[in-house]
């Protein structure tokens, strides 16, 4: 079961929109996913609610609800058919709150706008993600979603730079259209469109797909070290529990967040 996180603490990003695409895109192909809707809008929630019984199923929990007559753990455990799990967060999430969100996460998705203020938005958020929930760049499970974006502004080259220097990669582009507004209305996703009227749109996702189906890599032993009970390998002992990559993580964030471009005056004085 491959759990997917979509997130970003500031709220229009397009996190839901994503999720139930997302939802839609899997189902339509024969899986049986899972919904977990942690926004109290419960935006997810109605829209699974509007599918129709002949559509592929996708199943949902209101997370954001609190049932006293459960347990947390009873009240959040997927059904035994499930075969991927995708979380829709809410926004103004904490730092404090990431590392419980993204636990056992494959892949944890960020989307971001187009603006100088959801930039720096996404900024901190993938901070947070490498700071504060422990999560290595080396291990490839964050990936950035541009959604809504024209390719040839400054504002997009200044993201691109942004999470080159990081190594995160953009796993899509997605334009803006309409054909995401009605696909949520109707409780469909873009690839349960026609295809003549969505080709477009689903045509931008097969880069995140591909990237959502890329196994972990391992990481690289130096070269020359033995493997364990190999002649010459050191004796096995208890070791502390590391943490790679978070503090060669810090001075390449500094430096990135240093070149992202300035906030209006009034934005950062907020």
């Amino acid at each position: 079961m491959q759990r997917i996180v979509v997130m970003n603490p500031k709220g229009g990003s397009g996190k839901t929109t994503i999720a139930i695409n997302l939802a839609s895109y899997l189902a339509s192909r024969g899986h049986v996913p899972l919904l977990m809707d942690y926004d109290p809008q419960g935006s997810s929630l109605r829209w699974v609610k509007k599918r129709k019984p002949a559509q592929a199923h996708i199943h949902v929990i209101a997370a954001f609800e609190k049932d006293v007559r459960t347990t947390r753990a009873f009240h959040l455990r997927p059904p035994d058919d499930t075969t991927h799990v995708i979380v829709d967060t809410p926004a103004a999430l904490t730092p404090a709150q990431l590392p419980d969100m993204v636990r056992d996460a494959a892949k944890i998705i960020v989307p971001v706008l187009p603006s100088d203020i959801d930039i720096h938005t996404c900024s901190r958020c993938i901070r947070d993600l490498l700071l504060v929930a422990k999560i290595r760049r080396e291990d490839d499970r964050i990936g950035v979603i541009a959604n809504r974006v024209r390719r040839n502004t400054l504002t997009y080259q200044s993201l691109i730079r942004f999470l080159h220097t990081l190594g995160i990669p953009i796993v899509a582009t997605l334009r803006d259209s309409q054909n995401y507004v009605r696909a949520a209305e109707l409780g469909v996703g873009v690839h349960e469109m026609k295809s003549y009227v969505a080709k477009d749109d689903t045509e931008q996702w097969a880069p995140l797909v591909e990237w959502l189906a890329r196994p972990r890599p391992v990481a690289a032993k130096p070269p020359g070290t033995p493997a364990a009970g190999e002649p010459g390998s050191p004796a096995a002992a208890p070791q502390p529990a590391a943490e790679p990559g978070v503090n060669d993580a810090r001075p390449v964030l500094e430096q990135a967040m240093a070149e992202l471009p300035p906030l209006p005056a009034a934005v950062s004085n907020a």
